[in-house]
């Protein structure tokens, strides 16, 4: 039986989530980022035709918490709501033919992404890993996302909700 306590400490999923939960977003946010081949990591809001960066995790300079907000007709980020996957990975947009329309609007070159949803299922904004300079994206990358996405919406949302001094519905 004590096999399975260490295997489940060792398993990068449940680092990251005991990570969230004691030291918070951006510390888990670091941890996931070392196991992509991107540059930032981070969690976007959508506000009508904007995308809001909630938080970032950059590789460049690690103490950067937050990132700027863009248009959203200029992001990756905005394809997700629209994807029945609701995810989105490519290593270059002009091969990846949804993307192909917003790769002359944006400096992002690789991006993996996961739609985050708040309680009542609606698509709240996103959790990706992006950069500037090409990547090779691995299926393992996409997966991660996906799986930690309920969690991180969970922090996210409770994070805005903090900055207002409201509380989550």
């Amino acid at each position: 039986m004590s096999a399975s306590p260490a295997r489940h400490a060792d398993d990068p999923a449940s680092r990251i989530l005991a990570t969230l939960e004691k030291d918070g977003v951006h510390a888990a946010l670091r941890l996931l980022n070392e196991r992509a081949p991107h540059r930032f990591t981070g969690i976007y809001r959508y506000d009508g035709d904007m995308l809001r960066n909630v938080i970032l995790f950059d590789v460049h300079d690690p103490h950067l918490r937050r990132g700027g907000d863009i248009p959203m007709q200029h992001s990756y980020c905005a394809l997700l709501q629209d994807s029945d996957a609701r995810t989105l990975e490519f290593d270059d947009p002009r091969s990846h033919p949804p993307s192909v329309a917003r790769s002359h609007l944006t400096p992002v070159v690789s991006y993996c992404g996961v739609v985050l949803v708040d309680a009542a299922g609606q698509p709240f904004g996103s959790l990706c890993h992006y950069d500037l300079n090409p990547c090779q994206p691995r299926t393992s990358d996409l997966a991660m996302l996906r799986s930690l996405a309920p969690q991180f919406a969970s922090a996210a949302i409770a994070m805005e909700m903090a900055e207002i001094g409201g509380s989550p519905v």
